[in-house]
């Protein structure tokens, strides 16, 4: 192992019906499947889908990073 780290950064939006919060578990959820060695997060945008005037969707932009191998 090397005495530094190496990180690449990804950007995903992840969508609940729910809340924020699941939004942002949902898309870490979806990620940590394929994406190893993640590290950090930072929510960079919310935003969300309307439906009759209501809250359909919450959505969450993150940006994801990752250490790279065994950096």
């Amino acid at each position: 192992m090397s005495n530094h780290h190496t990180y690449k950064k990804i950007e995903v939006v992840g969508s609940s019906k729910t809340s924020i919060e699941e939004a942002i578990h949902n898309a870490l959820a979806e990620c940590s499947k394929t994406v190893k060695n993640m590290d950090w997060f930072e929510v960079v945008e919310t935003r969300g889908h309307i439906v009759d005037g209501a809250v359909g969707h919450f959505q969450v932009t993150l940006k994801i990073g990752f250490r790279i191998g065994d950096s």
